[in-house]
């Protein structure tokens, strides 16, 4: 039923976040028309917790080593708005975009639902190998 995920960033300054997107985290993208990109992303994971107070949604990049992550990206003059976050799910870090919001990107020590097909499906037989044409005429 769902096939995919469509996140949208909106920014007073989108082609400088736009850039970011493709120059500093390397993302590929698609000219939708008349320059609006569209960017594939890495293989997500949705998460729900209870809202203390407003409720909102947020958006964390995720990678395996968060000391190395970000230092690779300081030398491509990102600014972290906050140091490394020790949590109980994992490492948390924020940097800047160029319009000024902050992405969280964080290295996760729960369970990754990435492996996970996103819908359920019924269980299905593993196919067996097929005979090639020449074995089977013998």
């Amino acid at each position: 039923m769902i096939g995919g995920m469509h996140t949208i960033f909106y920014s007073r300054n989108a082609e400088a976040v736009r850039t970011f997107f493709c120059d500093v985290l390397g993302f590929r993208s698609v000219d939708a028309g008349h320059g609006w990109l569209i960017f594939a992303a890495p293989p997500a994971e949705l998460a729900v917790h209870p809202a203390t107070s407003s409720e909102h949604a947020e958006v964390y990049l995720m990678c395996a080593d968060l000391d190395k992550t970000k230092k690779a990206l300081e030398k491509k003059g990102v600014v972290f708005s906050e140091p490394i976050a020790e949590q109980r799910w994992g490492r948390l870090a924020r940097f800047k975009l160029p319009d000024g919001q902050a992405l969280g990107l964080y290295e996760p020590h729960h369970p990754l639902a990435i492996c996970l097909s996103s819908t359920k499906t019924a269980s299905r037989k593993k196919p067996q190998a097929r005979k090639s044409a020449k074995k089977r005429k013998s």
